[in-house]
């Protein structure tokens, strides 16, 4: 057995939702552990604003009392990922982070303006047409079958996590900037080259300022689970080992 491998999923979504194609593959070879965050999955929703270092200490707890991991985050979950690392060095042994950023661009802000906009006018539909237009990468959604589309569609508008609109909050707020020239393990970040909702140039960022980063890229959007999974897996156990 490998080294065991906490999972920290993005705002707006559940581990389920963002890690489902690799948690069977990965859990052949290693302890897989995660949580959702407060208002995903049947995490209660929080009373107030979240907080980057709860959801870090979270993703720790989550491994029980296994004494080191790796740590793969997605999206928001690289920010978690990274303090993780920060707050419990000595427990964290390697890091993947994809589809990341540092902050927010103004570009992405935007977006995730206009998504809790959207999320607190209460049409569904609309909030769920907006998400492809972002999460999906372009041509990945281009190629969908009518009747595909149309279903996803339907599944986006039925499964808006509780807690949403204070994920994305959080997002707003994130500024790991500081974390990482304190980075002093192994790290893979990957890249979401046709991304639409976090602007490739922020993940790249992200690795230039991490010491040692090594760099990958997939053909996808945001949603690297949907569009290149079987590639994410790949480059996910290369990594690790």
């Amino acid at each position: 057995m490998t080294s065991a491998l906490v999972l920290a999923h993005g705002a707006g979504g559940s581990v389920r939702a963002n890690f489902s194609p690799l948690i069977p593959v990965l859990s052949r070879t290693r302890k897989v552990f995660s949580v959702d965050y407060p208002g995903s999955g049947t995490t209660p929703r929080a009373a107030g604003p979240l907080s980057l270092d709860d959801l870090a200490d979270r993703v720790v707890a989550s491994a029980g009392d296994t004494p080191t991991f790796d740590v793969l985050g997605y999206s928001l979950g690289c920010a978690v990922a990274v303090r993780a690392a920060v707050r419990h060095p000595e427990r964290v042994a390697k890091l993947v982070l994809t589809a990341g950023f540092a902050r927010l661009d103004d570009e992405s802000r935007a977006r995730t303006e206009t998504w809790r906009r959207l999320l607190k006018g209460g049409d569904r539909m609309e909030l769920a047409g907006f998400q492809m237009s972002v999460v999906l990468g372009e041509p990945f959604e281009r190629a969908m079958p009518a009747d595909q589309r149309e279903g996803f569609l339907e599944l986006m508008s039925l499964t808006v996590p509780p807690g949403t609109d204070e994920q994305l909050e959080l997002v707003e707020r994130v500024d790991v900037t500081d974390d990482l020239p304190r980075l002093d393990v192994p790290t893979l970040v990957v890249g979401t080259k046709h991304d639409r909702l976090i602007t490739p140039s922020s993940t790249r960022a992200l690795a230039d300022a991490i010491p040692g980063a090594r760099w990958a890229e997939l053909d996808s959007g945001h949603a690297p689970s949907l569009e290149a999974p079987t590639e994410w897996i790949r480059l996910v156990q290369e990594f690790l080992g």
